[in-house]
């Protein structure tokens, strides 16, 4: 699977048998980051996707655990996680941009003519 695939709201729903109203619920808990959350044009309106690796990862995680752990437990759990996390920020002409260091899967700065300057790959240290 590579990095960026992504999976539809109906899709993910399917694969682990959990309801529209668990997910948004989940959203709102501060168990699933709003970012994940990628609303597209389609034929119909819109449609949500999430990126696949993250996503399954996360919903896995909430379903394994919420036996044993309240899902507000989970929740402050993840919160302190991402407090403590490093972040990718990228300020451009057109804003800012924060990027979750174990979201990034590789950086590189491309010169003008197309010859590559820099590159860190996930997991590496420069």
């Amino acid at each position: 699977m590579s990095g960026n695939e992504m999976i539809s709201k109906k899709d993910l729903l399917e694969k682990y048998g959990i309801s529209y109203g668990a997910l948004y619920r989940w959203k709102r808990m501060g168990l699933i980051p709003d970012e994940w959350f990628v609303k597209t044009a389609s034929p119909t309106g819109q449609q949500t996707f999430f990126p696949k690796r993250l996503i399954c990862e996360r919903v896995e995680q909430i379903l394994d655990m919420k036996d044993d752990v309240s899902l507000s437990e989970l929740a402050v759990g993840y919160k302190k996680k991402e407090e403590n996390e490093a972040y990718l920020t990228v300020i451009t002409d057109f804003g800012m941009t924060k990027f979750k260091m174990s979201d990034v899967q590789m950086v590189y700065e491309t010169s003008e003519n197309g010859t590559t300057v820099f590159v860190q790959r996930k997991g590496e240290k420069r």
